[in-house]
């Protein structure tokens, strides 16, 4: 999750994307031999060109889809980059706060975890 003056930046997939319109936090599959780490950092490149240090694991999350498709999702905080963000790859990209995420349309996935940022019991700062 990358954060900037306290809020979070979601992005949208486009129509023609597995589950279309739907909002999301950037990132990626893990190639192999990639660290979730590297992998993040190589995808934040590549979606929004930018060169991210990833910070601290904020959640994992398991997930099951109707269709049986599973998911297992890591999320990392991205507070420092370099660069400026390009939207190369999705509908939309906007920064969210905490309050306004609810009520993005993210993916199933994504949904528990988005609850509790907006919550506040998942911390986004520094430890």
């Amino acid at each position: 999750m990358i954060i900037r003056d306290n809020k979070i930046l979601v992005c949208q997939r486009t129509r023609h994307q597995t589950l279309p319109l739907k909002w999301e936090f950037p990132g990626g599959k893990i190639e192999a031999g990639e660290s979730p780490e590297a992998a993040l950092r190589r995808e934040l490149e590549e979606e929004l060109g930018i060169a991210a240090e990833i910070g601290r694991k904020v959640a994992v999350i398991e997930h099951r889809y109707s269709n049986g498709a599973a998911v297992v999702l890591q999320f990392f905080l991205v507070e420092r980059f370099s660069g400026e963000i390009q939207n190369r790859i999705f509908r939309d990209v906007r920064w969210a706060s905490r309050e306004e995420m609810p009520g993005f349309d993210f993916l199933e996935a994504d949904v528990a975890l988005v609850r509790d940022i907006a919550a506040g019991t998942v911390s986004l700062t520094l430890p």
